[in-house]
């Protein structure tokens, strides 16, 4: 299937190494995902993206986004098609406002089911759908359903009601399709529901069934003498609920200083606006909706 990336930080910092140069960065991730790939970035608060069907292993293009991608907040992806064919259309991240959108999975039948969960959608978004993909149809649903809590477009957008509008729209797919898989080595034809979304400030990673891990601290940062945003959370695990200075997200681990730590399927690992991590899962939206 495909490879995420995702990268949220109180510096605007570049991410080439994990997408161009480290042992496993995601360029050569997409030896195995070839169909297609893409980069979002925030420049100003406002997300900058590009897409392409073509291998980012081969794509110059890539190569020179990849390069001078800048951003406090950046999503990339790497795409083996599973739903709707190989073009730009199709390739990941989705944008719409400030809000950008990766998924890593597949939904079982989804021609069959593809007309129920669009009538989920609000008519003012489903005309945005440019695409064949599942994917696309997943990343609108989730904005009908955060409509439904606050303000999609609010600069102090809680982490909670992202979440819960993610967690949402995973119950609507899953009341439809049947329940997402949990062993990543199930067949491709299967339900995977992992995803990162973004509006440059909050971020959330879902692992739903294909594996997605996260950092937040290294084993030692290597600019700890210079940096002025150091403290103990770069080079220690921080607690749910402390602020941290980094927050990425990986479908394979990256070699390099990044401590890394996998996720449980139905686990939301989120930072809020202000840097602050937190963890969400199906039992908070169970709880909310009783």
């Amino acid at each position: 299937m495909c490879r995420l990336f995702g990268f949220r930080s109180v510096l605007q910092s570049g991410v080439h190494r994990s997408l161009l140069s480290a042992e496993n960065a995601l360029r050569t991730q997409s030896i195995e995902n070839p169909d297609g790939w893409g980069v979002a970035y925030y420049v100003g608060g406002c997300p900058q993206l590009i897409r392409s069907e073509g291998q980012a292993l081969h794509d110059h293009i890539f190569e020179k986004v990849a390069a001078i991608a800048s951003s406090q907040s950046v999503v990339a992806h790497v795409r083996r098609a599973t739903q709707g064919a190989r073009s730009p259309m199709n390739s990941h991240p989705f944008q719409y406002g400030p809000w950008i959108f990766a998924h890593n999975g597949n939904i079982k039948d989804f021609d069959e089911h593809r007309a129920a969960l669009e009538a989920k959608i609000r008519p003012d978004l489903r005309s945005y759908i440019l695409g064949t993909s599942d994917s696309e149809v997943i990343f609108y649903l989730f904005l009908s359903n955060l409509a439904k809590h606050c303000e999609p477009f609010e600069r102090d957008l809680p982490a909670l009601a992202a979440a819960d509008a993610l967690l949402e729209t995973i119950d609507q797919i899953t009341d439809l399709v049947g329940p997402y898989t949990h062993r990543a080595d199930d067949p491709p034809t299967e339900t995977f529901l992992t995803c990162v979304v973004t509006n440059g400030e909050v971020m959330l990673g879902h692992q739903g069934g294909k594996e997605l891990l996260y950092s937040t601290y290294k084993k030692r940062c290597p600019e700890r003498d210079v940096c002025a945003h150091f403290s103990h959370n770069c080079e220690q695990r921080a607690a749910m609920g402390e602020q941290v200075n980094h927050l990425i997200f990986t479908s394979e681990s990256l070699q390099g200083d990044n401590t890394w730590t996998p996720m449980a399927p139905g686990q939301i690992i989120a930072v809020d606006r202000h840097m602050r991590l937190q963890n969400f899962g199906q039992h908070l939206h169970n709880a909310m909706m009783i």
